[in-house]
């Protein structure tokens, strides 16, 4: 019997092609639950940012739980593009009197500072262990879970996010981010816990995802511009907001906010624009779009007036507003409400607006200083055109 053996399946020699991966266990990490194991991952991190064979993959291994202090990745790194893939979970210290940090990473648990190209992904979960730090009143020297700062073309998800001491994530002076397929979650009642906070950043895109927590589901700071949520179920929580911005006299600026698709349920607010009198500069050219709405107490809010102790006859301005197709139910008497100051709000549209209240009676609306006009709207809003 004759047999040839192909040259092409035997001639194959040299090692297999092993992927650029650095798994944090291999660095010394233990995954207890409560060894510190933020040196094995900042090895692990020095050693993928330095390389420069294709995409470096940072790996946290499932069925594991690896405890870490306060952490900063820096960049930039030598690839174009790093992935750190989160299977397995990461946690906070339990008690904020275990956390240690000094005072560059203070204000946040885990940052990634100048990377481009980062993905940040794994269906893993970030545990914030917040509930220690719920009781502390001074919300400003709470921690953020997550902070992507100075980092572009940055995709995080899919990924499952606890109880964070103060905001699960900041976007801080990106430019381009995507953040889609995450869990953001913490209870109702945990204050300034919100989704995401968003400052000095452009083309932030979130889709396809649940937040669930104590304050906005997303709130869009100044300095923002080209922002679009889609896709996103809202709830509990204060809404998706634009603001607060202005405070202390700030000039502040919000522009190109797209916002559609979106499920609010049991929200304080749902679709919220919110500025300080006294401040300067404009939000504008923002549109809430396909809005559905179960039991929101607000749901279409301007207030330009926010936390206003007394008029002092200047704000920032509000102008090229739309609220286009929203439908469901409110919990409270009043659907809409636009306060707008002395400055006035220019430009708002409202379209196709169908809110009934839970109760069945017909909630109603007001606004003051606004200019605008509205379509096909319940409740109707007398003060603007038709």
């Amino acid at each position: 019997m004759l047999v040839i053996v192909s040259p092409s399946l035997c001639s194959k020699t040299g090692k297999p092609n092993i992927p650029n991966t650095f798994d944090i266990v291999k660095y010394g990490a233990k995954g207890d639950g409560h060894t510190d194991d933020s040196n094995a991952f900042l090895k692990a991190w020095e050693a993928a940012c330095s390389s420069t064979k294709g995409t470096p993959i940072l790996i946290v291994p499932a069925g594991k739980i690896f405890m870490t202090q306060p952490v900063t990745f820096h960049g930039p790194c030598k690839s174009e593009t790093i992935n750190v893939m989160i299977r397995g979970t990461i946690t906070a210290p339990q008690n904020r009197e275990h956390w240690k940090s000094d005072s560059n990473d203070h204000d946040s648990w885990i940052t990634f500072n100048h990377i481009s190209g980062l993905v940040v992904n794994g269906g893993g979960t970030l545990n914030g262990q917040g509930a220690s730090w719920w009781d502390k009143k001074d919300a400003s020297n709470r921690p953020t879970a997550l902070r992507f700062l100075g980092c572009d073309n940055v995709k995080h998800g899919p990924l499952t996010h606890f109880n964070s001491p103060r905001n699960h994530i900041s976007v801080t002076g990106c430019d381009g981010v995507l953040i889609s397929n995450v869990n953001l979650i913490a209870p109702e009642t945990s204050p300034n816990t919100d989704g995401v906070d968003i400052s000095s950043s452009t083309k932030v895109f979130i889709e396809h995802s649940t937040i669930s927590t104590g304050d906005d589901c997303v709130a869009i700071n100044s300095g923002s511009k080209f922002i679009n949520i889609t896709n996103v179920k809202c709830g509990p929580g204060h809404g998706i907001s634009v603001g607060s911005l202005g405070k202390h006299g700030e000039c502040a600026t919000v522009e190109e906010v797209y916002v559609s698709h979106i499920i609010f349920t049991r929200t304080t607010n749902g679709a919220r624009i919110k500025t300080w009198e006294g401040g300067s500069g404009y939000a504008r050219k923002i549109t809430y779009d396909n809005i559905t709405l179960i039991g929101v107490k607000n749901p279409v809010i301007i207030d330009q007036q926010y936390n206003a102790l007394e008029s002092v006859g200047r704000g920032v301005k509000i102008s090229d507003v739309t609220f286009r197709n929203f439908r469901g139910t409110t919990k409270d008497k009043k659907a809409i409400e636009l306060n707008c100051a002395r400055i006035g709000c220019t430009n708002v549209v409202l379209e196709e607006i169908n809110i009934t209240s839970l109760n069945g009676n017909r909630p109603s609306s007001s606004c003051s200083n606004v200019q605008g006009s509205c379509y096909s709207c319940n409740p109707t809003v007398t003060c603007l055109g038709h």
